[in-house]
């Protein structure tokens, strides 16, 4: 089913979204500063209504199946941004960077993801409508990240953002202190990088990784460009914000990457399904549709989604009050 919107609803729709990107990059660069738990909310809740309300207008405007597709890949981009700031929160405590400052730094890391993750939509579109037969690599690719992410923990991560470093450093004059959150600063007469050059690097990479895994993974729910990059806008646009909220709660959500890995692995086969109906291959089924392969409808890959989160949440929520309430080491009763 191809989606047809009216074009002036698609053009308003980028206009409206570079205005709101505008004005939170111009609030995070004059006037830096911690944002505080309600204002966080404020902006998250407003973010949100903002998505659902697009979703509202794509099913008046549109069908319910492609309203249906916007929120399950906003979803899949929101849980998988969310994973983000695992890594970011490593990142930022890592450089010891100034909390002051880690808003304007993490507004040109979301800058960096949405020109990315753009870039791989437009390459993404090409490559599909050419060969169809890319969703069985896209699938792979997704199920291999998802047992990736299920098995390896973000301190590995951590080690490789070392290496990196080391070679930056060995190769590039780099201050050891920032200078609030300028890229280069005077030492002694002589121009040098402060450690902004390395933390941007380090967020563009990360940024990098995530947008491998999150494009493939939204394909695999719809084929639009449009909904594929507005669902990647409104997951990314209140990151920064629920970077402050959430804080160190999203180091103590420990199933979370559960969650997000069979999220990816359900994707991963709903791919290769999708595949194997449309196969085109010459040594699969002789070339042929494989007619029994089902194609997985959007609402239950919303319903698969939804219930991922939230089993994975609530167990993190659940584990973190069990053992909030054991004892310590050290206040243990004698007996």
């Amino acid at each position: 089913m191809t989606l047809a919107l009216p074009a002036a609803f698609e053009i308003g729709t980028y206009i409206v979204l570079l205005l709101i990107l505008t004005a939170d990059v111009i609030i995070a660069f004059k006037r830096p500063h911690v944002p505080s738990t309600r204002e966080s909310a404020l902006w998250i809740g407003f973010y949100v209504a903002l998505a659902l309300i697009f979703a509202g207008l794509m099913l008046w405007l549109g069908d319910a199946e492609h309203a249906g597709q916007f929120i399950a890949g906003w979803l899949t981009e929101y849980s998988l941004s969310i994973d983000n700031l695992f890594v970011f929160l490593l990142i930022m405590a890592q450089f010891k960077v100034p909390r002051k400052y880690q808003q304007e730094l993490l507004m040109v890391g979301i800058i960096i993801a949405l020109v990315l993750r753009g870039i791989f939509i437009i390459i993404g579109s090409a490559v599909i409508e050419q060969w169809s037969w890319i969703f069985y690599i896209f699938g792979a690719f997704l199920l291999y990240t998802a047992a990736n992410q299920a098995f390896t923990n973000h301190d590995d991560e951590e080690q490789t953002e070392n290496r990196l470093i080391r070679f930056l450093r060995r190769r590039i004059s780099i201050t050891d202190d920032f200078e609030g959150a300028k890229l280069r600063t005077t030492v002694d007469g002589r121009r040098v990088f402060t450690p902004v050059l390395i933390v941007l690097i380090a967020l563009g990479t990360t940024d990098l990784v995530f947008a491998l895994d999150s494009i493939p993974a939204i394909f695999g729910i719809t084929q639009s460009p449009f909904i594929v990059f507005t669902a990647n806008v409104f997951a990314l646009m209140g990151l920064r914000q629920l970077y402050f909220l959430l804080g160190d709660l999203v180091e103590k959500l420990v199933y979370l990457k559960y969650g997000i890995a069979f999220i990816l692995a359900f994707i991963g086969v709903k791919l290769v399904l999708h595949a194997m109906h449309e196969n085109e291959l010459p040594f699969i089924n002789g070339g042929e549709h494989i007619e029994w392969a089902p194609d997985i409808p959007t609402f239950v890959s919303l319903g698969v989604i939804v219930a991922s989160m939230a089993v994975a949440v609530g167990a993190s929520l659940i584990k973190l009050r069990i053992d909030g309430r054991r004892p310590r080491a050290g206040n243990i009763p004698a007996p």
